[in-house]
């Protein structure tokens, strides 16, 4: 297939909840977590993670938000400390299982619940 007509790449977009408040509170389980799902996924780190604590305002917002760039693209998660739930974005040009990170990450996390959906880029 020619580049013109092959995508560019796909984006899993996924919501957890109930997930443990131990894991999305702790700094080093969400480093170790952005590690070993790229190793998961087969994707090449680009650096070490990015994390920060913020949106203190609202418990809704507040927690830590993490940026893991890998070298066909980026992982961004952000982790509601008011709601015990992970909304994560793993965006890449190199092709993953989207079905086999969402498991992953529930498992990690000890989500009760998901909902996941894929996008196709052009």
């Amino acid at each position: 297939m020619s580049a013109a007509h092959r995508n560019f790449g796909a984006e899993l977009i996924l919501d957890l909840h109930g997930c443990d408040p131990k894991l999305i509170r702790s700094k080093a389980k969400l480093v170790a977590f952005a590690r070993q799902l790229c190793r998961r996924i087969k994707m090449k780190r680009y650096g070490e993670p990015i994390l920060a604590h913020f949106g203190h305002k609202d418990p809704m917002t507040s927690g830590y938000s993490l940026v893991q760039l890998i070298e066909t693209s980026s992982i961004v998660a952000h982790f509601s400390e008011g709601t015990n739930k992970v909304y994560l974005n793993v965006f890449s040009c190199k092709e993953f299982d989207p079905a086999d990170a969402a498991e992953f990450c529930r498992k990690f996390f000890k989500a009760k619940g998901n909902r996941r959906r894929c996008i196709i880029r052009k």
